[in-house]
């Protein structure tokens, strides 16, 4: 988070004001923006210095903070939208539809999908039938709904990836 000047701290002679009910005061000098804030027993707090002169807000010092910090929990929720959805080796029909129809509702809200099918011990000498399963996954998925491969399929070390999205 961004370092906020407050009262003093602020370095301009000329401020536009905007009172806690949000009402614009105007631009005034700093001081007479500081003596009324501190007359409600408030804070002037610059909340912005992109423009000329900075806009400053009366309103108490921590409640700001406070709905910074909350405004940014907000905006840094999304991890980059993409899901990951595990097939394993031996997965049967009905567990493979019900993958289908959670990687649909993920393509659906925007997400992109990984698509993994694990592989143990022998199941790596088999990369054919993995790759079937794979193929029936992305086709299944297709009569759902539109896709585009955004990495094909890719033997890894832990098995079979590939990234999907909506095209």
């Amino acid at each position: 988070m961004k370092r906020t000047l407050i009262n003093n701290q602020i370095r301009t002679l000329q401020v536009r004001v905007i009172d806690e009910t949000g009402k614009q005061l105007g631009v005034m000098n700093l001081e007479e923006g500081i003596q009324i804030a501190r007359g409600k027993g408030l804070d002037l707090i610059q909340v912005t210095e992109k423009v000329e002169p900075p806009v400053c807000k009366i309103m108490d010092y921590g409640k700001y903070i406070y709905q910074e910090k909350k405004k940014e929990k907000t905006t840094t929720k999304g991890h980059g939208g993409l899901k990951i959805i595990r097939l394993s080796f031996k997965i049967s029909q009905h567990d493979l539809e019900v993958r289908v129809k959670a990687a649909e509702k993920f393509l659906k809200k925007g997400d992109k999908i990984k698509v993994e099918l694990i592989l143990r011990g022998r199941e790596k000498a088999l990369a054919d039938f993995s790759k079937n399963k794979m193929k029936q996954f992305v086709e299944s998925l297709e009569k759902l709904t539109p896709l585009k491969i955004e990495r094909e399929l890719k033997r890894e070390f832990g098995g079979l990836t590939m990234i999907i999205s909506k095209a």
